[in-house]
């Protein structure tokens, strides 16, 4: 009989012809104890509060936060999902993020259990409960769980999950290296419905990683650029033109069209001349003065190399500040529009 080594633990290998004992487990009490022993550790929990339509409430115990297997998200990929920011004890930009979200279940073909007010309400008190002030709040809709079917059809319902993340962010002030995605990136139907299927996104981002560099761009099929593995990016020209690539093959993201809405306030102080969404070509967007990341929880990220050549000077520009100074006030005084109060306990 051959040896199997896996990850080189006691409990994975088998040899010398030894036959491996599986443990039974003889209650669900047994069990949760299991589940337990990962946190009894006096750190500080990383998920302070998850959400379930399956148990019908809000979980504190993150060895509960757990969804069934038999779940169609899970082996079929059929669900979509959204976030939003925990800033000082409210929630940022969270009715624009559940609108997309919503956008994004329609196309994926799956229903709601609940209304959007409800998914809203349940979304804001589940925070209040994690008592979380900084972090992201990130939810999810599938199609539901009940079979390992490929149709959803005989699902009883579909389902909503939600997690609180603890997390603390800052704004970035130093430049990254990206390269070239060569890993293909997703059609337009699946690129601007936020889904779950984000294999070609981790293995975009995996590419980047073994190269040195911070995150991997997808140029689309005409050759125009397209977005990051999770974030949009965005150009300076030479000209002070901020210039964002078209939305039609990507996905909309919320920090992007927001920063679209603030940064003609750079136009109106002369710091740039102009705000737009256009096509561009590898050529021109490598002869740009300045490039970022635009994200959630960067929210501006500058990029100073991308596949071993400088962009502009190769170093950090004054505009990629700016603008991340826009984001950044809005997120600590913005309109109320904005911002959703939590009503912590």
């Amino acid at each position: 009989m051959e040896s199997c080594k896996t990850d080189g633990s006691a409990s994975s290998v088998v040899e010398n012809n030894e036959e491996f004992k599986v443990h039974v487990f003889s209650s669900a009490s047994e069990l949760l104890g299991k589940l337990q022993e990962k946190w009894k550790s006096g750190e500080k929990k990383p998920y302070p509060a998850m959400y379930s339509s399956i148990f019908g409430g809000i979980i504190l115990d993150p060895a509960m936060m757990v969804i069934p297997i038999d779940d169609h998200m899970v082996h079929r990929g059929h669900g979509v999902f959204d976030t939003a920011i925990i800033f000082d004890g409210y929630l940022y930009e969270l009715d624009v993020h559940l609108d997309r979200f919503l956008r994004s279940a329609a196309k994926a073909k799956i229903t709601s259990p609940f209304p959007r007010s409800t998914l809203r309400s349940i979304l804001i008190q589940m925070t209040a409960a994690s008592k979380c002030e900084k972090g992201t709040l990130r939810y999810w809709l599938s199609s539901g769980p009940g079979n390992f079917l490929l149709s959803p059809a005989g699902l009883p319902t579909s389902a909503f999950y939600a997690v609180v993340i603890s997390e603390d962010f800052k704004q970035h002030n130093d430049g990254v290296k990206v390269i070239t995605s060569t890993i293909p990136m997703k059609s337009p139907l699946f690129a601007t419905m936020k889904n779950v299927n984000y294999l070609p996104n981790v293995l975009s981002q995996m590419e980047a990683e073994e190269q040195g560099a911070w995150a991997a761009i997808w140029v689309d099929d005409d050759g125009y650029i397209a977005e990051g593995p999770n974030v949009n990016v965005a150009f300076i020209t030479n000209d002070k033109e901020l210039i964002f690539p078209l939305f039609d093959k990507i996905l909309s993201g919320c920090t992007a069209k927001r920063l679209l809405e603030l940064a003609p306030k750079l136009v109106e102080q002369g710091k740039l001349e102009s705000v737009k969404t256009k096509n561009l070509t590898v050529e021109e967007a490598k002869a740009s003065a300045e490039m970022m990341f635009v994200g959630s929880t960067l929210p501006i990220l500058p990029i100073v190399m991308w596949d071993g050549h400088p962009i502009g000077n190769g170093m950090v520009g004054e505009l990629a500040l700016a603008l991340s100074d826009l984001l950044w006030d809005d997120m600590v005084a913005g309109p109320d529009t904005q911002k959703i109060p939590v009503p912590y306990v």
